[in-house]
């Protein structure tokens, strides 16, 4: 009986010994914050739509993209102001700015890159690049390891005129139609048309393409006519890509996620 005691003793014992030594469970590492200077575009102009695709399964993915965790557009304060300005002038004419995608996050164009490489994954190559090669993606620049938005003072946008009901929501697994085709056989929009829809991976969708004319071509032009009066540069391969220069971040990337916690109070 003493023997089996003293073994049950010294059993104890290190598992004593062992539990004091073993290391605590690792804490969660806190996300990061948004510096000052950015806020929420909608405590500066609660009245510019705000449709945050890359929120929902309808983009170029066929999901949800990672970081974006709420549809709330987050950009620094002097590109927000920018943006009320334009807004204010276009509110007088019968028109409102949407936008699509704000601020973006690193760990977002991570996923970009991600699935770009993966040739196999084409599920809405119907919609956002039915003539591009997938394996082209980043020789022809439209996926890239760093992107302008990461900055805080790129937007993607467009234009819709008053009064507008809200676009439909996308239901996954729905036929897909191209792109660039005539508006009222792509996935509906409540924008003005641009002649192709958002994120169209196509040479239609640079700003100035000598093809796309008349009403589309004068939309065009008048969004970006609007932008380039407030501050903004356009990106002339895609005509919903604007950045407010000069950048409050020129060589900064961030990683907070799209979030209202991000810029709480802001």
């Amino acid at each position: 009986m003493r023997t089996v005691l003293r073994a049950l003793a010294t059993a104890a014992a290190a598992v004593l010994v062992a539990t004091a030594v073993s290391p605590a469970p690792a804490q969660a590492r806190p996300e990061p914050k948004a510096p000052e200077g950015f806020v929420a575009l909608r405590s500066v102009d609660p009245t510019i739509i705000q449709e945050m695709r890359y929120t929902t399964a309808h983009t170029f993915l066929g999901e949800r993209v990672d970081g974006y965790r709420q549809p709330v557009c987050i950009l620094t304060r002097p590109a927000a102001r920018a943006l009320h300005l334009a807004q204010k002038r276009l509110l007088r004419q019968g028109y409102s700015l949407k936008v699509y995608d704000c601020y973006r996050p690193q760990r977002a164009v991570d996923h970009f890159v991600r699935w770009a490489k993966d040739l196999d994954d084409q599920a809405m190559k119907g919609e956002f690049y039915p003539l591009v090669d997938k394996s082209r993606l980043f020789d022809d620049g439209y996926i890239a390891e760093k992107s302008g938005h990461s900055r805080g003072s790129t937007v993607d946008l467009t234009l819709l005129r008053l009064p507008a009901l809200p676009t439909r929501p996308y239901r996954p697994g729905e036929p897909l139609a191209p792109c660039f085709a005539p508006k009222g056989e792509r996935f509906p929009d409540n924008s003005v048309d641009m002649g192709t829809g958002y994120d169209c991976f196509d040479t239609l969708s640079h700003t100035d393409d000598p093809r796309i004319q008349g009403a589309q071509r004068a939309n065009r032009q008048f969004l970006k006519r609007t932008l380039t009066d407030v501050g903004f540069v356009n990106l002339p391969e895609e005509w919903w890509h604007f950045t407010h220069r000069p950048e409050l971040f020129p060589d900064t990337y961030f990683d907070f996620p799209v979030d209202r916690r991000s810029v709480a109070g802001r």
